[in-house]
């Protein structure tokens, strides 16, 4: 079925390690030092919890459904990271790169394959994105939406997400990011209530410890409106200035190209967006009542 055819001391740092709150157990909040497997000065005290990054790939090919269901059962993640975009057919495919050349050994674009060819291609590594939702859920999930750079088809692909985990009655346990502050906006202007995150790498603030160029980082993020600043682990060089000048109710995330994404807290405000309080019947819709999203038009 097409799924998408026809649509800031250390003391202090450590002490709000004690209100942190939302579903994470305390196995999961563990010293940056450690989770990184470093010992330098400016991580000291610095307390982050651990989630899965494309899966479970240190064990398993990245984004593969075999990384998405361990890491699922693995106590050692928190929260699951993988990637979607669409493929030829329209459906939402989980893979990150554009092409199958990385991984798979063939020039073929993502693009330009259907789901049963990209399935055949890496022999089932590349899985639709609804089956892999029905291996993560029951985590905290980042659902990264990969700009293809036509703004209709990443919205095309934010609202199928958004319907199918309003459907599955998860909204609050997921967050959508993206490397595209369009994409970004584009959630936050339509679905206000989704969790947010943008995806930088390498940034002008990551070597350079000037304040205007953080600052001017977490101008990016403000009209972006993400609630999660989401670094490649290069900018922990720069992670004091970083906590010290990070707008109220925006939260760190380091990733990198292993298999572990880390959370960084720093006060109450940081904190895994899954909220863990039970809801009223009311305000759920039932996974198995609600209708079928509705198919958007095969993009070209």
């Amino acid at each position: 079925m097409n799924r998408l055819r026809s649509h800031a001391a250390a003391g202090g740092l450590l002490a709000a390690g004690l209100f942190i709150t939302g579903c994470t157990a305390s196995r999961h909040r563990v010293e940056l030092n450690t989770a990184l497997n470093q010992n330098r000065t400016q991580l000291d005290g610095i307390l982050c919890t651990t989630g899965a990054h494309r899966g479970d790939s240190e064990r398993y090919l990245e984004n593969s459904p075999q990384a998405i269901s361990s890491a699922r059962q693995n106590p050692r993640y928190a929260f699951i990271e993988f990637d979607v975009q669409v493929c030829a057919d329209g459906t939402p495919v989980v893979i990150h790169d554009s092409s199958l050349l990385r991984l798979f050994g063939h020039l073929n674009s993502v693009q330009k394959c259907t789901a049963e060819e990209l399935r055949d291609l890496s022999e089932n590594n590349i899985a639709a994105y609804d089956d892999i939702m029905d291996l993560a859920e029951g985590k905290p999930l980042i659902i990264e939406v990969k700009s293809q750079g036509e703004p209709e088809t990443d919205q095309r692909l934010i609202d199928y997400i958004v319907a199918d985990v309003r459907r599955r009655a998860i909204a609050d346990h997921i967050l959508i990011s993206s490397i595209s502050a369009e994409a970004i906006r584009y959630v936050k202007t339509r679905y206000p209530e989704m969790a947010t995150g943008q995806v930088f790498w390498l940034t002008a603030s990551t070597y350079l410890p000037f304040d205007f160029l953080t600052e001017a980082l977490y101008q990016h993020i403000n009209e972006s409106k993400a609630d999660y600043i989401m670094l490649h682990t290069a900018n922990r060089w720069n992670i004091r200035d970083l906590l010290r000048l990070k707008p109220e109710g925006k939260t760190l995330v380091f990733w990198n190209f292993g298999d572990t994404m880390f959370l960084v807290h720093k006060d109450p405000t940081d904190r895994l967006w899954s909220r863990c309080a039970a809801k009223k019947p009311a305000d759920l819709i039932s996974h198995h009542a609600a209708p079928a999203v509705s198919p958007l038009k095969q993009l070209d």
